[in-house]
């Protein structure tokens, strides 16, 4: 069911609080399925020290950071001094009616501000701590700071990454930092079911480099296992031939043969169906070992075919194949638009912005943005009104410089 036929309802995990004291991308990103999942998110940042990337801009819209937005979105936002008693005080409070907490400080921030795991669990037995941090909360590099491109180059990623006649290179996006963030909630979830059995919350301890090395996942197995050390591939594939991108007449394509069915088909299709039945690429494990006599072959019979009509012909055998977009693109495709991969959010206020929609697909309650990216400070004042402070003490915070003074938006 496309999301605009779907009926109102109560997210997955209405009734739940998250508090996010993360920043950047690994753990807000965490937060911000969490909360397109129907959780109340609060996101808590410094009163002179908001999230690094709000001020990442441009790109933005009306002056709101789109790489901010980009991972922010579904929460409410308050700005609170954790140093301070008082701050400190506001989010042991929040804690006892909270049920995740979220943090990416550098390992032992919390425990030295007097809000880690011990401290949290002693006002609220059943709270869920997730911490996210380049190296974890153990070993000889858990107090360095990590970021992004070094557990990217550290796991051996950079390493493998790109042609095979050129250097390393990373991925254009964070994708230590997006698995970390899609391992964090997987595991926040995975507490959540455990707590419903036994009472008890747990800490869960999330790295990037941890994260990027599973992402290796048959590549590392091979190496472990065989001690040989993957070579850059390029876009062909380590066990898989032919699965790749191909030139075309006008362009390119990508050609993704999984079996020799698929093969046998390919080569039909492409009236050199002889080469399905040769014993040098009859199977997978032939094909394999004679990719470079193989290649060439099939390449030159493509550079016959205009790919659209190639990507039809392909498409009605039964054979894998697609084209390599741009994201301009991308967002074109009918298979992108018939899945509403796109969220237009809008709220008073706010901007109106396009954000890209949850991929977490529930039948019966599905995840949905909820609320725009929040501006700083934006929901304190709501907020520490919900936990009951009367409008004075919320000016002495103000006075004492715990929270923002006056409309601290930005």
């Amino acid at each position: 069911m496309r999301r605009s036929e779907q009926e109102p309802t109560a997210g997955a995990l209405a009734g739940v609080r998250v508090l996010d004291l993360s920043r950047v991308v690994a753990g807000p990103l965490c937060a911000s399925l969490l909360g397109d999942l129907g959780a109340d998110v609060i996101k808590v940042e410094g009163p002179n020290n908001p999230d690094e990337t709000r001020g990442w801009l441009p790109p933005d819209v009306a002056g709101v950071g789109l790489y901010f937005a980009s991972a922010n979105r579904s929460k409410r936002a308050i700005a609170v001094d954790m140093k301070s008693p008082s701050g400190k005080a506001v989010i042991l409070e929040l804690v006892k009616s909270s049920d995740i907490v979220i943090e990416n400080f550098t390992t032992g921030t919390l425990d030295r501000l007097g809000l880690g795991y011990t401290d949290l669990r002693a006002v609220n037995s059943q709270i869920i701590l997730c911490s996210i941090t380049g190296f974890g909360q153990t070993g000889p590099a858990h107090n360095e700071p990590g970021y992004d491109f070094i557990a990217q180059a550290m796991s051996g990623f950079v390493a493998m990454n790109g042609a095979p006649d050129s250097e390393g290179t990373k991925a254009p996006i964070a994708l230590a930092d997006l698995q970390a963030g899609l391992h964090a909630t997987i595991s926040i979830l995975a507490a959540l079911q455990a707590r419903a059995a036994t009472g008890r919350g747990q800490h869960c301890d999330i790295s990037l480099l941890d994260s990027m090395t599973f992402s290796l996942l048959n590549l590392a197995t091979t190496y472990l296992n065989t001690g040989e050390v993957p070579p850059r591939y390029g876009n062909e594939h380590q066990t898989l031939v032919p699965y790749q991108r191909f030139n075309t007449l006008d362009d390119s394509v990508i050609i993704a043969v999984g079996n020799d069915a698929q093969f046998a088909r390919l080569c039909e299709t492409l009236g050199c169906a002889e080469l399905a039945s040769d014993s040098r690429f009859n199977t997978a494990s032939h094909r394999i070992r004679q990719r470079q006599e193989l290649i060439p072959m099939l390449q030159t019979k493509l550079m016959r075919w205009p790919s659209a009509q190639l990507l039809a012909s392909l498409r009605e055998a039964r054979v894998p194949c697609g084209p390599v977009n741009s994201v301009a693109q991308l967002f074109d495709e009918p298979q992108v638009r018939s899945r509403e991969l796109v969220e237009r959010v809008t709220a008073p206020g706010h901007p109106p912005l396009k954000l890209l929609a949850s991929p977490l697909g529930l039948g019966d309650t599905p995840a949905t943005i909820s609320l725009p990216p929040p501006y700083f400070s934006e929901h304190t004042e709501e907020v520490l009104s919900e936990l009951g402070y009367t409008p004075d003490a919320i000016d002495a915070l103000r006075a004492d410089g715990v929270i923002p003074d006056g409309d601290a938006r930005r």
